[in-house]
């Protein structure tokens, strides 16, 4: 998969964040907990019954997990703050997108009385809030 690092990278569109090391903690911890939330909700759901709405919960699930996968690898290559735009929207933009789309997934599922929904409300909803709020802190250098 390309999400992985890739030498000769393009490094003119680079973004940068000041955010500081308690700030980044502040969102990062609900963040997490958000996602992985939510991808335990689908995967207990998929084990249960594999029907229409859980295949399609695990539709924002695969978009979470390449956003933590870019995430990781940009972690273990050292690019810790300073990410090309690629880089950066496949990453934090990845897990805003997921829990974004985990938000409507989740409102359905209540609406059907999934046994997880609401958890799956909530996981989603801290990934899209933690998730963009990381984002929105990088900016263009």
């Amino acid at each position: 998969m390309r999400f992985l690092f890739e030498e000769g990278e393009e490094v003119k569109k680079q973004y940068k964040t000041a955010i500081s090391d308690a700030r980044w903690i502040a969102y990062d911890i609900p963040g997490n907990v958000g996602w992985i939330a939510y991808l335990v909700c689908v995967f207990l759901g998929l084990r249960e019954k594999k029907d229409s709405y859980n295949i399609a919960s695990a539709l924002p699930g695969v978009l979470m997990l390449i956003g933590v996968g870019e995430l990781i690898s940009e972690r273990i290559t050292g690019l810790d703050r300073v990410l090309s735009g690629k880089r950066l929207f496949r990453g934090f933009g990845a897990l805003t997108a997921g829990g974004l789309l985990g938000i409507p997934m989740a409102i359905l599922g209540l609406k059907r009385n999934k046994k997880r929904a609401a958890a799956m409300l909530a996981g989603s909803t801290l990934c899209a809030v933690f998730a963009g709020l990381l984002l929105a802190e990088y900016r263009k250098q």
